[in-house]
């Protein structure tokens, strides 16, 4: 069984946020779902679903990205969309809620688990990179470039191709055998999603991935204090981290995720997800 997927506005001092939700209010805390960079709220759908069936789960676009407004500067650090993120999310999940973060989503779940910690409950740290210093330097050089449009309409073929790399390469601009990905591409309708998306969003799309490339991850990693699952799957390209982001996190519980083409992929996920979600406070 799963929910359905709505969607709704929510104003915020530097506009107006954007965000997906399912279920409704009950026993067991709300969840706050907080996407990768680059796209929205819109490729977590299916987990959403799966999991709205047995709680409110809510999934905002993050500043800048699919239909939330861009933020008040064009070089926002993550603790400025964490908050951001958060000031849409404290009135609609009242209360103690439980956080879930991919890739960029990560790094805001966990600065918004940091500075509010009397409202979350439970963190969940879905992939997250941790560079080293000359790869970060190319990343920020390379990784996010900003792209505009023009009338020949390169920029549309620009996104598609560096959409289409990702799944194909790590860095997606490594296009060669060594920085070939094991995985192919998903299906035409998923991967057009995935493209009208960062369409939506071209113009910004690129500052939240940089300063997520900028976040002291390691530094912030250390500081957590409360219940952490970290996951990946095996199909991520940032699962190499993933044995370090979880030795960094004090008392870090860790799980696999399936990868995403396998048969089942969103229910599969929600399980992991709502067990370490409904687990027992020790």
């Amino acid at each position: 069984m799963t929910a359905v997927v709505r969607r709704g506005f929510a104003d915020i001092g530097c506009g107006q946020v954007h965000y997906r939700h399912a279920g409704v209010a009950g026993d067991r805390p709300g969840l706050a779902m907080i996407h990768q960079s680059p796209g929205s709220s819109k490729q977590l759908e299916g987990v959403i679903a799966a999991l709205g069936a047995g709680r409110r789960v809510i999934a905002p676009d993050t500043l800048g990205n699919g239909d939330s407004d861009p933020g008040p500067t064009a070089t926002p650090d993550i603790p400025l969309l964490a908050e951001a993120a958060f000031e849409a999310l404290a009135p609609l999940l009242p209360g103690k809620f439980d956080l879930y973060g991919s890739h960029t989503g990560a790094s805001i779940a966990m600065e918004i688990a940091l500075a509010h910690p009397d409202r979350v409950r439970r963190l969940i740290i879905d992939g997250m990179g941790l560079y080293a210093a000359d790869e970060q330097s190319d990343i920020l050089q390379t990784y996010a470039r900003q792209i505009v449009p023009d009338l020949e309409g390169t920029h549309l073929l620009k996104v598609w191709h560096f959409c289409r790399d990702q799944y194909l390469f790590w860095p997606y601009y490594n296009r060669t055998s060594e920085g070939r990905l094991p995985n192919g591409l998903p299906g035409a309708e998923h991967f057009h999603d995935f493209v009208v998306e960062v369409l939506k969003a071209m113009r910004t799309y690129h500052q939240s991935y940089r300063a997520a490339f900028r976040h002291p991850k390691r530094d912030r990693l250390v500081l957590l204090r409360l219940p952490v699952l970290v996951t990946c799957s095996p199909s991520d390209m940032l699962h190499r981290y993933f044995a370090e982001v979880a030795a960094l996190v004090p008392g870090a519980r860790t799980a696999d995720l399936p990868a995403w083409e396998t048969s089942g992929h969103d229910a599969a996920m929600a399980k992991i997800l709502s067990d370490f979600l409904d687990e027992a406070t020790i």
